[in-house]
């Protein structure tokens, strides 16, 4: 079947991300996974090579493109590669729909050049130690001033991706309490400035896979937030969180597809490589069944992703179909890596080898932007169920 999702440009752009990532990532990415981080200044890397401004509006430095094609470029690259951009991923997928969306003309001058540039980078803070899913549970408070200039900001966050290096982190924090009818109501976000006084940075949090990409405990003590830094209007952010988490489960959906996709290509080098018994493992039909099975789930899952970025790029892709192309792709490269981990035997084991990364790297796919679970959950509601 002929893909029809990418054009000429799409395909000039991945010829320029092979080879950056050829010969700025690929020499150096086992230093940054033992260290646990991307290195600050590969950020402006990015920025130079235009990645952050694709779409940014072009009086802001951006490219002006509306479309997601050429992030689903860079999830096949990197995960072709077997590499991660650190912690960039939700500076541009999650951070930037959140600044067009919502900010003024005037923080738009004052965000979006550093934005694309690098010189800022954009984090995200949901989550609480005790709220995961459940947002409305959040406890962070940002109180207006007497004198109505700024907010004052308490609490703490967790599992923030980009939480280290970030300048800029998009809080969500309380700035009213739940009522009985809508416990939802009274969250608002803001753009805070890291360099804040009673803004800090806890643990760089060590986790089983994503080990280039920094996640952090934030925690602000009567951190100061100018009003005009509020994004969006006040207690309407449970609401605009909604907005965006289709494109957000778009893009664990399609990187998840181009993991899985990737691992049948490390697979397939190995099994033809490697020799059992005078013969290369590919030999074997066991082999040749497994990553034919393999394929067969890849070729489902890249179907369900292309149709997901049209949708995406046409504003159509509802909550539901959202939802429903993470919860197959994601439980695709699942089975999909699992089972080519499996055809390297002993060596998939090692983090030398890219499919042992990918395979700890994969596991969280079904975890954050909502479980499998809730996907579920909104699939069966959208059912009538």
């Amino acid at each position: 079947m002929r893909r029809t999702v990418f054009n000429e440009d799409h395909e000039a752009f991945r010829e320029t991300i092979r080879a950056f990532i050829e010969a700025e990532v690929v020499p150096v990415y086992d230093e940054w996974f033992a260290a646990g981080q991307a290195p600050r200044e590969f950020y402006y890397k990015l920025g130079e090579l235009g990645i952050f401004g694709i779409n940014v509006p072009e009086e802001f430095g951006g490219a002006g493109m509306e479309s997601h094609k050429f992030e689903a470029v860079l999830y096949e690259e990197t995960a072709r590669a077997g590499v991660q951009f650190g912690g960039s991923g939700v500076h541009v997928l999650l951070a930037l729909p959140y600044i067009k969306m919502l900010a003024t003309d005037e923080q738009k001058k004052r965000f979006l050049p550093k934005f694309v540039t690098g010189e800022e980078m954009w984090a995200i803070a949901m989550t609480e130690p005790g709220t995961g899913s459940d947002l409305a549970g959040m406890k962070s408070t940002a109180k207006l001033s007497e004198d109505g200039t700024h907010y004052v900001l308490n609490g703490a966050k967790t599992f923030i991706t980009g939480g280290v290096h970030a300048d800029k982190v998009i809080v969500c924090a309380r700035t009213a309490a739940p009522t009985a009818e809508d416990r939802r109501h009274g969250i608002s976000l803001f753009a805070v400035d890291t360099k804040s006084e009673g803004y800090s940075v806890g643990r760089k949090l060590d986790k089983l896979g994503l080990k280039t990409s920094d996640t952090a405990e934030l925690a602000f003590v009567d951190v100061k937030v100018p009003v005009e830094d509020l994004l969006g209007e006040e207690n309407k952010g449970f609401s605009y969180l909604g907005h965006n988490l289709a494109s957000e489960r778009w893009g664990i959906a399609f990187g998840a597809y181009a993991q899985a996709k990737a691992a049948v290509r490390f697979a397939k080098q190995y099994v033809q490589e490697r020799t059992v018994f005078g013969k290369p493992v590919a030999h074997f039909q066991n082999t040749k069944f497994e990553l034919a099975a393999c394929q067969a789930e890849v070729d489902a899952a890249e179907a369900v992703a292309d149709r997901a970025t049209e949708a995406l790029d046409a504003g159509e892709l509802t909550p539901a179909e959202a939802a429903s192309a993470k919860l197959f792709c994601t439980e695709v490269a699942h089975r999909v890596i699992d089972r080519c981990l499996q055809l390297h035997g002993g060596y998939g084991y090692m983090n030398e080898y890219p499919i042992a990364r990918l395979y700890a790297d994969n596991r969280v796919n079904r975890i954050y932007g909502g479980t499998s679970e809730i996907m579920k959950s909104i699939i069966a509601k959208d059912m009538g169920l």
